[in-house]
């Protein structure tokens, strides 16, 4: 199952509903791309809803900490949203959750963008 991005802009954040796998291949180079296109367009405030992402790899992940990267380096913020516990371990194992702003509700981690 390809990966499903949606954007919507809750309070001048762009949230990303993301759906389906982030796998190596085109699913993790759309996500890059995806996130390069909203950083192009001076979207600063971005947040990946990762409620509805059912597997991720480590190109998944690698295609993560590089969205994060370029992110951070353009001076925007970048923060995950609905973490499944097993996606959560996964993050916990590699101590990419050291690295990562995660927030259990899309609520909270719009709130926490400084306004």
């Amino acid at each position: 199952m390809p990966l499903k991005m949606t954007e919507r802009i809750v309070d001048g954040v762009s949230v990303l509903d993301m759906e389906g796998r982030i796998v190596l291949g085109e699913e993790s180079s759309s996500l890059r791309e995806r996130v390069k296109s909203l950083l192009g367009q001076d979207r600063n405030k971005i947040v990946l809803n990762m409620g509805q992402v059912s597997y991720i790899d480590s190109a998944g992940l690698g295609a993560l900490v590089a969205a994060y990267t370029s992110a951070k380096n353009q001076g925007a913020m970048l923060k995950l949203v609905n973490l499944g516990s097993k996606f959560r371990e996964v993050l916990q194992v590699t101590k990419l959750l050291t690295v990562f702003d995660v927030y259990d509700t899309e609520q909270a981690a719009i709130a926490s963008f400084p306004k």
